[in-house]
């Protein structure tokens, strides 16, 4: 499975690797995916997302139940 948030919508990034020589070598930038399991009231059962650590804090500020529902209005299967 790709590395990908369901709530920020970040995959892997791609740049260089860059040695001390500037040697110039392709590399990839994965986000810091997490699988967390939430309980949503609204629909009353345990919810598995995999999340970036800043999707984590998203979570946090904004709440589960507004999280979810914006994820369910992209159409997403959770």
């Amino acid at each position: 499975m790709a590395a990908y948030c369901q709530v920020t919508q970040t995959g892997p990034q791609f740049g260089h690797a860059v040695s001390h020589a500037q040697n110039k070598t392709k590399r990839r930038f994965n986000p810091n995916i997490q699988k967390k399991t939430y309980f949503v009231p609204s629909l009353k059962r345990n919810v598995t997302l995999s999340l970036s650590a800043r999707g984590i804090k998203v979570i946090d500020v904004r709440g589960i139940e507004a999280v979810v529902a914006e994820i369910l209005a992209r159409g997403e299967k959770i």
